[in-house]
């Protein structure tokens, strides 16, 4: 009998390198971990930016916090639920990169442009003097409008600039957050 969760294969240990990575806070290391479980359970050949949000909001109160409480964080937990019951399948067959960054090549097990996020959350991190927490990614994976995690957070109604804008400290446009709409990206 097969079991139904598939072996981990070697692109696996770029992963546990991620989660060991100096330049990642403590924090970090269950929510990639997190990611890592859901994309093998969902069946995804690699993690990709709405594993990483996935993870984030159950890990991390931080990042959670961005969201609020409320209709709006329900809605977007249902999205990421949904994926792995229908609302994701078309994206197994393909792996998330949107060419609009370059190719992070040594994070095997991670999509491109959820690579790309690992990295720029590190960099985001370094200016600020620390090693990365779960704010320097989220923030990395919302700025790229082509990411699976942006695509989410426009279907819960959710606008990527504004949750940039609240990581940022900047306040956003009156109205924009409480709206609820479809995103614009």
């Amino acid at each position: 009998m097969q079991p139904r969760i598939p072996r981990q294969s070697a692109p696996e240990h770029g992963i546990h390198r991620a989660e060991n990575d100096a330049r990642l806070s403590d924090e970090l290391a269950p929510v990639i971990g997190g990611a890592r479980r859901r994309a093998v359970r969902d069946g995804d050949r690699q993690i990709d930016t709405a594993h990483l949000l996935h993870s984030l909001l159950e890990s991390d109160p931080e990042a959670r916090a961005v969201f609020g409480e409320g209709p709006r964080i329900a809605r977007l937990l249902g999205y990421l639920v949904q994926r792995s019951i229908g609302y994701g399948l078309r994206w197994q067959s393909g792996v998330e990169d949107s060419g609009a960054v370059p190719v992070v090549t040594e994070s095997a097990g991670f999509s491109p442009l959820a690579a790309a996020s690992m990295e720029y959350a590190c960099e985001r991190a370094a200016r600020r003097g620390g090693p990365a927490r779960g704010i320097d990614l989220l923030a990395a994976i919302v700025v790229d409008s082509q990411a699976r995690a942006v695509e989410v957070l426009g279907r819960a109604g959710i606008d990527p600039r504004e949750v940039l804008a609240r990581l940022d400290g900047r306040p956003g446009r009156p109205g924009e957050w409480a709206g609820g709409g479809e995103a614009t990206h």
